[in-house]
């Protein structure tokens, strides 16, 4: 956290005298500052292998339901000497939920009430930006997921840079960190998600992106859970284009390098890409090594293995290893239907499954711009450790 101070002070000071200022007071600043926000209502429907009748608090299966609806209101300071002041309120509200959705849903949409997600202190001159405080962060290895009601958060420093040609460059810093929701299972209550120490001494990492080939983006991050684990991610992507043609061929490779065993977790995985026209698809294998203790771990929602499903994330413990087919369609714009199969092997549980996904979505336009609406249904068969699962998913959302 110490280098990420200095290294703001000095971009303050070296700013001060090169600066271009949008705002030429500290009041027009606020007073041109921009409001954005958005509106949302989200079913979801769970169906995991336990009898309804089991009511048992802090459950992991279970039959049942959710509505929750929330706000979302986003404020940002025009510039002033290269400075702007952000904040992002998240609410959830979920009023209809009976004791078996309570249980069943208390770790990721149950938690009523409002959070500050966003409060930060952003510092621009030249091409490199600081930003801190609490932010949104969406990188490789530490990023927040989007996917409920509530995105995580983070609270901490990032700094980030493009002065080389075709090149971002950064670096950053996690002390605390905002969940879905803040359980308290001894009380049988979920509450909003609030904003908690990450690990004892926070996390670090460094991010640098290339597209100095065209086509090609190179993609590398170290990420340090501070006396915990070091997670190294490279990826090449290429994707072409030839008329109505499209093709892409990439590729990842991540080490988890754990402070308590000896072991180091290894995964590799491959992506090929095509579309014509509207129709795109892809198909992604992945692998962890064999290792007995080695698996693979990330920061908050991070997720950027390519045979993750829609709904449910991966299995990267020891010798895991699996692939993935999806094919999407745009029927017309704005409007997208699509599937993915993926058939999972975890060799050290002696377990294989088959996952199913369909999904669409459609965003209007017109007098309704800004309106969406999303639907996801994933079904997953029995496997030896954690059983079979089906899950509908409906979002409607309109942003303004």
């Amino acid at each position: 956290m110490k280098l990420a101070k200095l290294s703001l002070a000095a971009i303050v000071v070296a700013g001060l005298a090169s600066s271009s200022f949008a705002a030429d007071t500290l009041a027009d600043a606020f007073k041109n500052g921009k409001v954005s926000g958005e509106l949302r209502a989200y079913y979801f429907d769970r169906d995991t292998d336990v009898p309804k009748s089991d009511t048992t608090w802090d459950r992991k299966k279970g039959d049942s339901n959710i509505i929750n609806m929330g706000v979302i209101l986003n404020y940002v300071t025009d510039s002033f000497y290269g400075f702007k002041v952000g904040g992002t309120f998240q609410s959830n509200y979920a009023p209809f939920a009976d004791d078996e959705a309570k249980a069943l849903f208390y770790n990721d949409m149950y938690g009523s009430g409002a959070v500050l997600s966003e409060m930060y202190l952003q510092y621009t001159v030249g091409k490199t930006t600081a930003k801190v405080g609490r932010q949104f962060i969406s990188t490789p290895l530490i990023s927040g997921s989007g996917s409920r009601m509530i995105k995580q958060s983070f609270e901490g420093a990032l700094i980030s840079n493009t002065d080389l040609p075709n090149t971002t460059l950064a670096a950053g810093y996690v002390g605390k960190w905002q969940n879905r929701t803040s359980p308290d299972t001894a009380n049988k209550k979920s509450d909003v998600g609030e904003f908690d120490k990450f690990n004892d001494d926070g996390a670090y990492t460094l991010l640098a992106i290339n597209k100095s080939i065209p086509g090609l983006t190179i993609t590398g991050q170290w990420e340090q859970a501070v006396d915990v684990v070091d997670i190294y991610y490279v990826e090449l992507a290429y994707a072409g284009k030839m008329n109505d043609f499209s093709y892409g061929l990439a590729g990842q490779y991540i080490v988890t390098d754990e402070e308590d065993s000896t072991d180091k977790g290894n995964l590799y995985g491959i992506k090929a890409s095509l579309g014509i026209g509207a129709f795109k698809m892809y198909a992604a294998y992945a692998e962890v090594d064999d290792d007995a203790q080695a698996k693979v771990d990330f920061i908050g929602g991070a997720d950027p293995i390519y045979t993750a499903n829609v709904i449910h994330s991966g299995e990267y413990s020891a010798g895991s290893k699996g692939y993935a087919i999806d094919a999407n369609y745009e029927v017309v714009k704005g409007a997208k239907v699509g599937a993915r199969y993926s058939d999972i092997n975890m060799k050290a549980a002696n377990s294989d499954y088959d996952v199913l996904d369909l999904y669409a979505n459609y965003a209007f336009e017109g007098s309704l711009k800004g309106f969406g609406l999303e639907v996801q249904y994933e079904t997953k068969d029995k496997d030896a450790t954690t059983g079979s699962s089906n899950e509908l998913r409906f979002r409607a959302n309109y942003k303004f």
